[in-house]
């Protein structure tokens, strides 16, 4: 099993920043890609961005320009760096892991962390 906690979230003002982290634990070995993805009210979830095990990040493109997401890999944390924040950046965000262990591919969710982007 794998476990994911996010942190970081909170309110901020329109074009303030905060930074994102996802601390992964338990049976890490096999993990490979990592993401970030949000949840809006009534909206279904979105990728935001993405980080491989050989760290190519992909983003979507309301995060490009804006968002930054890294991986550490000593402290088994990925991080999201967001910046210039704007009032439809407000959701719940959620770190996803895919890990493939013994043939099986596996994804696992944390239970994220609400960002609310308001004057």
């Amino acid at each position: 099993q794998v476990q994911l906690v996010e942190s970081g979230g909170g309110s901020v003002q329109p074009g303030g920043s905060l930074r994102l982290s996802c601390v992964v634990s338990g049976v890490i070995s096999g993990i490979d890609t990592m993401g970030w993805y949000r949840q809006a009210p009534g909206k279904q979830r979105e990728l935001v961005a993405t980080v491989t095990s050989g760290d190519t990040t992909t983003y979507a493109d309301s995060a490009k320009g804006r968002f930054t997401m890294s991986r550490d890999n000593a402290k088994n944390t990925v991080y999201l760096q967001m910046n210039s924040l704007k009032p439809e950046d407000t959701a719940v965000y959620y770190c996803k892991c895919q890990q493939l262990l013994h043939g099986n591919r596996r994804e696992y969710w944390g239970r994220g962390t609400q960002v609310t982007v308001s004057s």
